[in-house]
Order: C-alpha cells, then sequence, then structure tokens
C-alpha cells in the first residue's frame, strides 16, 4: 500500500514556495461521483487516503490512491469518482486571477 511521504506543513511550505496560494484537506464520501466540470484556478493534489478515479478529457481514466499526485490546469474540464471508502487528499491552489 503506498503511503504519504509529506506532512500537511511540509506539502503547504512545498506548493507556497511554487506560487500556489491556498492549501487544503478535503474529504469525500464513499462512492461521490463528480461529473465534468472545471476550476477557475490550478490544482496539485496529493493523495492520503482512499481512491479516487480521475477522468481528464480524452485520456483514459486513472485511479488514485495515497502517495499519487495529479496536476491541473485552471480551466481544465475532468470527472471525479471516489472509490467504496472515500478519499482524503491535500490540496493547493493557485488561484489565478481575473483578465
Amino acid at each position: 500500500m503506498d503511503q504519504v511521504s509529506i506532512s500537511l506543513p511540509q506539502f503547504r511550505q512545498l506548493l507556497n514556495a511554487a506560487g500556489y496560494d491556498e492549501v487544503l484537506e478535503r474529504s469525500w464520501a464513499p462512492d461521490t461521483v463528480l461529473d465534468t466540470h472545471s476550476h477557475p484556478f490550478d490544482v496539485s493534489v496529493l493523495m492520503v487516503a482512499g481512491e479516487l478515479t480521475l477522468a481528464i478529457g480524452a485520456e483514459a481514466p486513472r485511479v488514485l490512491r495515497a502517495g499519487d499526485t495529479f496536476q491541473l490546469g485552471a480551466g481544465v474540464p475532468h470527472a471525479e469518482r471516489y472509490g467504496p471508502q472515500g478519499a482524503r487528499f491535500w490540496v493547493a491552489r493557485r488561484n489565478v486571477p481575473a483578465p
């Protein structure tokens, strides 16, 4: 089983240094499905527990578990499906200024 090798404060420090201005811990209930959507900010995510199936555009869906990471740019359409145990992850957001 994969594990997370850093703490939330370490994750926050690394991502703040990389220009992300907000770091949150998110939890999702088992079997939650979020249909295709996008966000007005860039994200960098570290899975902490559970499972997430992430579908981005025409790419094959990826199954992510503790220790896995992914990044998405602002406005990138994607869908999320959380596993039977739900999921917990840390997400850093880089808010994109309005034009």
